[in-house]
């Protein structure tokens, strides 16, 4: 079985990281466990002064979180499961196409992420990568919840 994991490093990315002990992985079974720099962000400029802030330190930084986040949830993984092949990568650009590009590429059976649980005005304002991957996902989906605080 080829498994895609999306993390952001979020409680709620952990909650799917925590999955994969759940699920019966065997010898044999691949997985890969991505993070997704989103740099679209838009930033305020004031468009008389001209000014355009550099976005330099602000995406080096974004790359070497993700880059933590995936070396951390690889480590935690390993320790779960064991003899499964484990890859990973750090992508850009928007989560919800990449994980559904990823998936396609990889051939995935399943993709596991988690869920920020967004009310409808919450996913009207911010979107919902989990919802965009359920509907275009090439394969199946398991969409995560954090446990309630």
């Amino acid at each position: 079985m080829k498994i895609l994991l999306a993390t952001d490093g979020t409680k709620y990315g952990q909650a799917a990281a925590e999955m994969l002990r759940k699920l019966a992985i065997e010898k044999g079974d691949e997985i890969k466990i991505i993070c997704v720099v989103d740099m679209a962000v838009p930033l305020a400029v004031d468009v008389y002064g001209g000014y355009m802030p550099d976005t330099t330190e602000i995406e080096k930084a974004a790359r070497e979180n993700a880059c933590k986040i995936v070396e951390d949830t690889v480590a935690q993984a390993r320790e779960w499961i064991g003899d499964a092949a484990i890859s990973s990568d750090v992508l850009y650009g928007s989560p919800e196409s990449r994980v559904v590009e990823t998936a396609e590429e990889m051939g995935a059976d399943l993709i596991v992420l988690g869920s920020h649980g967004y009310k409808s005005w919450e996913r009207l304002l911010l979107g919902s990568v989990s919802n965009s991957v359920v509907h275009h996902a090439p394969c199946s989906v398991l969409v995560v919840r954090a446990p309630a605080e």
